[in-house]
């Protein structure tokens, strides 16, 4: 995108509803002014955040009463994650660590504007469409701005040594086929994790007959319950270890990754429910470490190991027949499928105790001529 393109806003826009609105009712500013600096006074970059009521409410106000609440706007079960594992026994620790989560962790939030008029923060701003308003986000523009760093990558195929995902390649489908303008919009008040966000896509609403009772497929037959359906059917995700953050010498914000590897890890639900029964499902390691915030607060994280470091994974790298699903022993027996304490470091063993297969509940080898 050239500079301009991230600023022009092209006359057509005031032919458009929003466009018809005057710029200082939103931004503010005095439109009067000949002296472009002091008419400027005051400008709001980004109407809509972090209170899009004035600038969306006025015409769109069922849907901002739920999104100033939502997944994408809040960040909030990432934020409560975090604070779970500083604990409460520390007050100011809690008001260091919140300070370090909004100057790094919450640049990725996406408000109103940053989904539907421009680029999110994250990826430096700049109008989408010369100011134009758009209903349904680009998912290369938009989506891929935030996830592109990984699920834009796996589901598009451009991971080294994986195949693109078979809904993007058979189907042509964009990222708003499945997560629907009432997921993003949805209230996250309440949810633990995005898993638990009622709005959520699953794999059951296109494939009822894949969960039916009286299934044809004999392997979901036999798996119906017990197995996600993404351990059969996902590849290779991108797990990303030990994320430090802090200023550099001129006091800007940075973060560093030890390491980032593509992984297919197969471990225990850590989050049973009635949504998801399931024994078996991937996980993905979480960039988290008990270091991660000491350049503001040294052991900050006091009750690190109150949650896993290896957490639920959904990856976006779809296949009917993978590498582990292509015959029953291309799992049953495959030891390096399974998530075990040999792939833990020190610090993370105690926290991913309930996530860990023993050795006693990894899938032997079949007879797979046997009836």
């Amino acid at each position: 995108m050239e500079l301009y393109e991230k600023i022009y806003v092209k006359p057509a826009f005031l032919t458009t509803d929003h466009g018809k609105i005057a710029c200082e009712h939103c931004h503010g500013g005095d439109p009067e002014d000949d002296d472009w600096q002091t008419a400027h006074k005051g400008l709001i970059r980004d109407p809509t955040y972090p209170d899009p009521t004035t600038a969306c409410g006025e015409c769109h106000e069922d849907i901002v009463a739920s999104a100033v609440s939502s997944l994408h706007f809040t960040l909030k079960p990432m934020k409560q994650a975090i604070e779970q594992r500083t604990g409460n026994e520390n007050p100011a620790a809690l008001k260091i660590i919140d300070a370090a989560i909004n100057r790094h962790c919450f640049t990725c939030h996406a408000s109103c504007g940053q989904c539907h008029v421009s680029r999110s923060d994250y990826a430096a701003g700049g109008l989408l469409a010369a100011h134009r308003f758009i209903k349904t986000p680009s998912m290369d523009t938009t989506c891929a701005s935030c996830h592109g760093g990984r699920v834009h990558g796996e589901y598009t195929g451009i991971q080294d040594d994986y195949e693109a995902d078979v809904h993007y390649v058979d189907e042509d489908m964009t990222c708003m086929d499945c997560h629907k303008a009432s997921e993003m919009h949805a209230s996250a008040e309440g949810v633990k994790t995005r898993f638990d966000l009622p709005e959520r896509p699953a794999c059951q609403t296109c494939h009822p007959e894949a969960v039916a009772e009286n299934t044809a497929v004999r392997s979901h037959a036999i798996h119906q319950g017990r197995v996600a359906c993404q351990v059969c059917h996902a590849q290779a995700g991108k797990s990303c270890f030990s994320c430090h953050v802090g200023t550099d010498k001129k006091g800007l914000p940075y973060y560093k990754c030890k390491e980032t590897k593509m992984m297919f890890k197969i471990g225990l639900n850590p989050d049973k429910c009635t949504d998801r029964p399931y024994d078996y499902v991937v996980v993905r390691h979480a960039p988290v470490d008990p270091q991660t915030f000491d350049a503001y607060i040294k052991n900050g994280l006091k009750r690190f190991d109150s949650l896993p470091t290896w957490k639920l994974d959904t990856p976006h790298s779809i296949q009917r027949i993978t590498r582990q699903s292509r015959t029953c022993n291309s799992c049953h027996g495959n030891a390096g499928l399974f998530l075990t304490k040999k792939d833990l470091a020190p610090w993370e063993v105690k926290a991913n105790v309930g996530v860990v297969i023993p050795a006693s509940r990894i899938p032997g080898l079949i007879n797979e001529g046997a009836e």
